[in-house]
């Protein structure tokens, strides 16, 4: 039996204004998310199945923060895997989101933005295996 860590089962962001937030994810991302704690949580579920064959969760949701978080908050950033980085990052330049950079390397393409709040967020495309 594994003891070690099976997967992801959540990302929990802290947000002034959760509900934009969600909002903003829903437009430029294609989320859908439900709110969960009316004002104060919204967040969504990715479901698939381990390797085991067991069906899994990981929930994304944005809570709202117990105090203003200020420009010294701590760093964070979400890695979202996309089918196309370069049609992704043009949809989001063409609605006025900036990218800030990009980098490719041996196992895929990456690039990076802000979210409305500040949050540091990278797209990343893996390369295609041979063969798939």
């Amino acid at each position: 039996m594994n003891l070690g860590v099976k997967g992801l089962g959540g990302v929990f962001l802290y947000a002034e204004d959760p509900k934009a937030l969600s909002q903003w994810y829903s437009v430029h991302f294609g989320l859908d998310f439900m709110e969960w704690e009316p004002g104060t949580c919204y967040g969504l579920e990715f479901t698939y199945t381990d390797p085991d064959g067991t069906t899994a969760h990981t929930v994304f949701s944005f809570q709202k923060a117990r105090a203003p978080l200020g420009a010294g908050r701590p760093e964070c950033m979400v890695n979202w895997r996309v089918a196309d980085l370069e049609a992704f990052c043009g949809r989001l330049e063409a609605a006025g989101v900036p990218v800030e950079s990009r980098e490719d390397c041996g196992y895929g393409r990456f690039a990076w933005i802000r979210d409305p709040e500040g949050h540091r967020v990278e797209l990343y495309e893996p390369l295609q295996e041979p063969g798939s």
